[in-house]
C-alpha cells in the first residue's frame, strides 16, 4: 500500500486531505509513525521505501516481480464513500519502478476507492510506465484479461486477478461490458470456480505458467475455513494455477502444496502506513515476507518456495532482529502444518518450505 502516508514522505504526493472519522489529514500517519520509531526523510526517494527488499531482488533476480497493488494512483477528489481512502500521487508512481515491479493485481478492495475516474487513472499510469496488469480495466473484458510474460528459455506466464465480495470489495465495483471495474467474484460456489475456468481457458496455451492472484476474505487471524480451502482446492482442480497468491489479511497465513501447485493462503502486508496504530498487535502486523516462487516451466509444479522475512520501520523495509524472525517462523510453521507442509529456517536469516511431493 504504497498511498495515504507513504505518498506523502515522497517526492510529489496528493492532496493529504482524508475523509476518515478520526483523520483527516494522510500526515497524521507520518506523524504517528514518527513518535513510534523516529524521524522519516521528507521527501524521501522514490526507492526509499524498499530498503532491503532491494538487495533480495538482486539476489534472487525472479523471472517477474507481482505485487498486489491496494490503492488507487489518481489525483481525483471523487471518493467512494466507504471510510478508508487509499491514494497516492501519479508523480510518485515511479516507486514501483524502483522496485522493478513487472505486474500489478488490481482487484482488491481499495482500487475504486477514488471513483472509477481514479480507477482509469491508475491504469493510464502503469501503461506509461510500463507496469503490466491483472484485475481491474476498462471494461469487463479487460479487467478479466491476464498480464502475460513471455520469459525466455522457460515459456509463458499468465498473471490473473480476482477480488471476492468477501474482502470488503463492494459489488458496485464490478467490472461492465462497458464500463470500468475489477474482476470481482460474488461468492465461493462452484459458479465463481467456473468462471474463472472460462477466463483462464481463454487465453492459455499448453505449458503455460498460471499465476492466480485472488483478494479474499478479512484482516486479521490465521483461521482458514473450510469452504475456503475447498474452493482453493477447486480452483485448483478445475484450472491448474501453478500459484495461487491470495491476499487481504494483514499478516501472513498459513501456506499448503496441494496437487503440486503453491497456495499462499494469505501473504500479509508488504508495505504500509500503520505504524504507530494500537490494535492486533499479537499478529506482529509489521512483519512482512518476500515470497521467492520457482515453478517448474513444463509441468508448472511447485519446486521451491523461499522466503524473505522483512520489518516496516518508518515506511521502509529492514532485515529484523533475529528474535521477530524466529517467531515469525514458528508461526508460520504452525499454520502451515495443518496442511501438510513445514516452514524451515535456512540461510541468513530466509525460510524455506518443505511438504510431501506427490506423483505428477
Amino acid at each position: 500500500m504504497t498511498g495515504r502516508g507513504v505518498d506523502q514522505i515522497l517526492p510529489r504526493p496528493c492532496s493529504p486531505r482524508l475523509y476518515e472519522r478520526y483523520v483527516s489529514s494522510a500526515l497524521d500517519y507520518v506523524g504517528l509513525a514518527e513518535c513510534a520509531n523516529g524521524e522519516i526523510p521528507e521527501p524521501a526517494t522514490l526507492s526509499y521505501i524498499w530498503g532491503a527488499a532491494l538487495d533480495e531482488f538482486e539476489r534472487a533476480r525472479p523471472d517477474v516481480r507481482i505485487i498486489n497493488l491496494e490503492t488507487s494512483i489518481t489525483h481525483s477528489e471523487t471518493r467512494f464513500p466507504k471510510g478508508v481512502n487509499y491514494r497516492m500521487s501519479p508523480e510518485n508512481a515511479g516507486c514501483l519502478l524502483a522496485a522493478g515491479v513487472n505486474c500489478c493485481a488490481l482487484a482488491n478492495n481499495h482500487i475504486l476507492d477514488w471513483g472509477r475516474a481514479g480507477l482509469l487513472d491508475t491504469l493510464d499510469t502503469l501503461e506509461r510506465l510500463r507496469i503490466r496488469t491483472s484485475g481491474a480495466g476498462r471494461n469487463l473484458a479487460e479487467a478479466w484479461a491476464p498480464a502475460v510474460f513471455d520469459i525466455a528459455g522457460k515459456g509463458r506466464a499468465l498473471v490473473y486477478s480476482c477480488a471476492s465480495v468477501t474482502s470488503g470489495a463492494p459489488l458496485a465495483w464490478a467490472a461492465q461490458p462497458n464500463a470500468p471495474g475489477v474482476a470481482l467474484l460474488p461468492d465461493s460456489t462452484e459458479r465463481s470456480v467456473a468462471l474463472i475456468a472460462g477466463e483462464i481457458s481463454r487465453e492459455r496455451r499448453e505449458a503455460d505458467a498460471v499465476i492466480l492472484s485472488l483478494h479474499w476474505g478479512g484482516n486479521w487471524g490465521y483461521d482458514i475455513s473450510e469452504d475456503e480451502r475447498r474452493f482453493a482446492h477447486r480452483l485448483i482442480d478445475e484450472t491448474r494455477p501453478a500459484v495461487l497468491h491470495c491476499h487481504s489479511s494483514h499478516h501472513p497465513k498459513g501456506i499448503e502444496v496441494y496437487g503440486n501447485r503453491l497456495i499462499l493462503y494469505g501473504c500479509g502486508d508488504f508495505l504500509n502506513d500503520y505504524e504507530g496504530i494500537s490494535g492486533y498487535e499479537e499478529f506482529r502486523g509489521d512483519l512482512a515476507l518476500m515470497y521467492f516462487v520457482e515453478i517448474d516451466a513444463t509441468s508448472g509444479d511447485l519446486v521451491a518456495l523461499e522466503m524473505t522475512p522483512l520489518r516496516i520501520r518508518r515506511f521502509r523495509l529492514v532485515r529484523p532482529p533475529d528474535d521477530d524472525i524466529d517467531w515469525l517462523r514458528r508461526t508460520l510453521d504452525r499454520e502451515s502444518r495443518k496442511f501438510g507442509a513445514r516452514v524451515e529456517a535456512g540461510p541468513d536469516g530466509r525460510f524455506a518450505l518443505s511438504w510431501s511431493r506427490t506423483a505428477a
